[in-house]
């Protein structure tokens, strides 16, 4: 029998069909019939109830009546990096690590409080995608353009300048937002019906295509200096950049929302607390789907940063002398272990060796372009950037724009718009946070913000 076949007995994916299968091996090993084994299993299905304390198949009985979580007999492997992590975060790490999809795991020293999977997270599972373990912002990614500009004009603009005029004419900051003229990009001729979600979506999609999100999403100009010349550029030189990040925008969270739901009814064995863990198997049509609908939004998450610098880079008349980008907030299959596994990092960076990233500090204090090392244990992952030590509620109570804004002007920095609950001082130091990742990834060029536009205070997050 074949998993469409268990399926259409009412057997979820996941820990039932597993143990339906054993089932199934267990009665071919003792002779029995395609036909006798589909008896028995549709009679337990049925009547669950009356197989609880059956010495053979109540196991399956218990995951079919879906009062019973199945974790793992041995948490998968994990590692952790950085030092003083929120407890919460740990044990969202320990809760993933006990999934029976889950093959190992990583803890990244930015990592913080999210839904099901820690921002900071990396989780290789068996053929499972979980859908909150990717994010409810599919493919927020980070991207930068080194521009053929001048750093003085960079200093003189101090928020009223063409570079500020530039920001605010080819961006849209907030939920919602979208240009009343729909940019141009090819990822619009994709094919937008492999989910119901982004077929419904596209022409919002469209609208919101080269826009930003809230929370900690940006557009900003800044000073980057490589480290060594294996950029193309001169090491130690000073050099214009735009750094932006933003992601899939309302398309995305409505896929992350719906087949995240998808995932909570194939698992309604999940106790409570682990229901943001609910995994969707890739042998499943709705596996497929929410695969197919991420690796779209994917390619739509990198056509919003290539229309923000795009239009910047034309506005100002300047040409991009270096061009780099990469996700977070995805899910990869990669080969570790010796097998295939789907790499999920939640606010992660790839760090394959020699794979190029971007982790970012705050609104005052440097970024890195990075090359990853390759570490194993990491599953080739590294942070997303300096990571929250202060929620957004208690940064609104207790911090002051005065104190902020004497902190920016020290670092030499113009705030264009931002709320209170991104000023830096909810950030951990990002130098410390490098230093903890060490055996991760190389840093080989710096960047230091200094025209820095997010969305406007009281804009929810979407982060």
């Amino acid at each position: 029998m074949k998993k469409e076949d268990l399926k259409q007995m009412g057997i979820p994916a996941g820990v039932p069909m597993k143990l339906a299968f054993e089932i199934i091996k267990s009665l071919a090993e003792r002779g029995k019939r395609t036909s006798e084994m589909e008896i028995i299993l549709r009679d337990v299905v049925s009547n669950a109830d009356r197989y609880l304390d059956h010495p053979v198949y109540s196991e399956f009985a218990v995951a079919i009546s879906g009062n019973s979580y199945v974790p793992r007999e041995q948490p998968a492997p994990y590692r952790q990096w950085g030092e003083d992590l929120e407890e919460t975060s740990i044990q969202q790490m320990v809760n993933a690590c006990n999934l029976p999809v889950s093959v190992a795991g990583a803890l990244m020293p930015d990592a913080h409080l999210g839904y099901g999977l820690p921002i900071g997270g990396v989780l290789a599972t068996d053929n499972a995608v979980i859908p909150y373990a990717v994010g409810v912002d599919i493919a927020c990614r980070m991207k930068m353009t080194v521009l053929d500009l001048s750093l003085g004009e960079l200093a003189e603009d101090r928020g009223h300048g063409r570079l500020t005029r530039a920001i605010e004419s080819e961006t849209r900051f907030g939920i919602g937002a979208s240009f009343k003229h729909k940019r141009e990009h090819d990822v619009m001729d994709a094919d937008w019906s492999v989910s119901p979600v982004t077929k419904q979506n596209k022409d919002k999609a469209w609208k919101q295509l080269g826009t930003s999100g809230s929370g900690n999403h940006f557009v900003e100009f800044g000073v980057f200096t490589p480290m060594e010349d294996s950029l193309g550029l001169e090491s130690g030189k000073r050099y214009m950049a735009l750094l932006s990040h933003s992601g899939s925008r309302g398309t995305g969270a409505a896929v992350a929302a719906h087949y995240s739901k998808l995932a909570m009814q194939h698992h309604p064995e999940l106790p409570q607390q682990l229901k943001h863990l609910a995994w969707l198997d890739m042998d499943t049509e709705d596996g497929q789907e929410y695969w197919a609908a991420m690796q779209l939004m994917g390619q739509y998450a990198a056509a919003n940063h290539a229309c923000i610098h795009r239009h910047i880079a034309e506005h100002l008349g300047a040409e991009v002398m270096l061009d780099l980008e990469n996700h977070h907030n995805f899910a990869w299959k990669e080969v570790h272990f010796g097998k295939e596994v789907i790499v999920h990092r939640k606010g992660a960076t790839p760090a394959g060796e020699g794979v190029l990233g971007i982790i970012p500090g705050s609104m005052a204090t440097p970024g890195y372009v990075v090359s990853g090392r390759g570490n194993a244990e990491s599953l080739h992952s590294a942070s997303h950037g300096a990571g929250r030590v202060m929620s957004r509620k208690k940064a609104n109570q207790t911090l002051s724009w005065s104190d902020a804004r004497e902190f920016l002007t020290k670092q030499g920095v113009t705030l264009i718009s931002a709320g209170l609950d991104e000023v830096p001082f909810v950030y951990k130091d990002i130098n410390e946070v490098m230093a903890h990742q060490a055996d991760l990834v190389d840093s080989i060029g710096r960047f230091d913000p200094r025209l820095v536009k997010m969305a406007q205070a009281g804009e929810r997050p979407e982060d």
